[in-house]
């Protein structure tokens, strides 16, 4: 996989050197090059934004910069956009879908070319379905806005030049730039690479993985008991069928507790007889397509 990634601040990103990322770039995973949008400047100052056309504070990226970045990087020739008005111009053009609904989350993203993505706060939210699905691209390609953000006219231009573009936010807060945006979505993107863990069966199990994604349970590890506190005693029978339904409850509670929206978007049928017992415990109907609560 081929990741570029354009910032103001491209040293931030040497922190992608460290540990499994880096191991990957090592192994030829991934390949990593931040690129600063500064040196498509051509004033003095290198400059990259200016002031917001009809008032208002702060600054906006200026678009004739990014597209002289973005052109090279994605080997466009300019244009001019003579009809915008059935372009999607905005995040909210995107179906964002059901955050744990995966059922396509094993098709590539729908251009074979590259993915140009934007963080933006005011954007659909990131989820592991999206990253499930940016895992299977050849080229991702990052921009990092600044200030308050991108030209607006960046990303509709871009779609109208047929490339596939992603704006997403990572939650509701606001960041003083995407770089710490885009390395959150870089790992769980790579993380999800053949070949990248080193045991790929730790990522099955994950909270938000799989068909009825719920949150994982809980984890322990050596020793048994720790300042008073015991590990629970069927982690320690040796009964693995026991273990798996006991971590399954868990899940299922865990979720109802933290997140009943993930146990409303359930797929009844594919939940066992255990699973509706444990649910209906929880307060939940289990006879339609979904969980609803009682």
């Amino acid at each position: 996989m081929k990741i570029d990634i354009v910032s103001v601040f491209p040293e931030y990103f040497e922190v992608l050197n460290l540990s499994l990322l880096g191991k990957a770039q090592s192994k030829g995973l991934v390949e990593v090059t931040a690129h600063n949008l500064r040196d498509w400047t051509h004033d003095v100052h290198h400059s990259v934004d200016d002031t917001p056309v009809g008032g208002g504070a702060g600054m906006v990226m200026k678009p004739e910069v990014w597209s002289e970045c973005l052109d090279e990087l994605l080997q466009l020739e300019p244009a001019v956009i003579e009809n915008t008005e059935n372009i999607e111009d905005s995040a909210d053009s995107f179906d964002t879908g059901d955050s744990c609904d995966t059922a396509d989350s094993d098709t590539a993203p729908s251009s074979a070319g590259p993915v140009l993505i934007f963080p933006n706060p005011s954007a659909p939210l990131f989820t592991q379905q999206d990253a499930t699905e940016l895992s299977h691209a050849d080229h991702l390609l990052f921009g990092c806005g600044r200030y308050e953000g991108y030209d607006a006219r960046i990303p509709q231009y871009y779609r109208a030049q047929g490339i596939d573009v992603r704006e997403y936010s990572i939650g509701d807060y606001v960041l003083n730039g995407g770089e710490v945006a885009v390395s959150v979505m870089l790992e769980a993107i790579t993380r999800l690479l053949p070949g990248f863990m080193g045991n790929a069966a730790s990522i099955v199990e994950e909270s938000y993985t799989g068909d009825n994604a719920l949150l994982e349970h809980r984890q322990y590890t050596k020793p048994a008991e720790w300042r008073g506190i015991k590990v629970p005693d069927v982690l320690l029978s040796g009964n693995h069928a026991k273990v798996d339904r006991f971590r399954r409850d868990e899940a299922l509670e865990k979720t109802n507790e933290l997140r009943p929206d993930l146990i409303e978007a359930l797929d009844c049928a594919k939940l066992d007889k255990a699973d509706r017992k444990t649910l209906m415990a929880l307060g939940w109907e289990v006879s339609a397509a979904h969980p609803r609560k009682r």
